[in-house]
């Protein structure tokens, strides 16, 4: 899948995995941050997102560490399931 296609379904997944129905797509800029001062996520957000990728894109986070760097923005989760999906 192409970078740009992935973000734009990624972007369709977070809002619906996480029922932001406030949000659209467009909504999401690809570099905005998902926590803090970003999109405004929480903890149990983060825990949802990285089910999303299991469930989705096969990827099992298991070290936080490792969630922190992946869940930084739709840029970074698309680039990290590029290298890692299996799918």
């Amino acid at each position: 899948m192409e970078t740009t296609e992935l973000k734009e379904q990624l972007k369709i997944q977070i809002i619906k995995f996480l029922n932001l129905t406030d949000l659209t797509p467009a909504d999401i800029a690809d570099n905005e941050p998902l926590f803090g001062e970003g999109l405004g996520l929480d903890s149990i957000d983060s825990l949802e997102l990285i089910v999303l990728l299991k469930k989705e894109y096969g990827i099992d986070i298991k070290d936080p560490r490792e969630g922190r760097k992946v869940l930084v923005d739709v840029a970074t989760m698309a680039d990290y399931i590029q290298a890692n999906g299996k799918n």
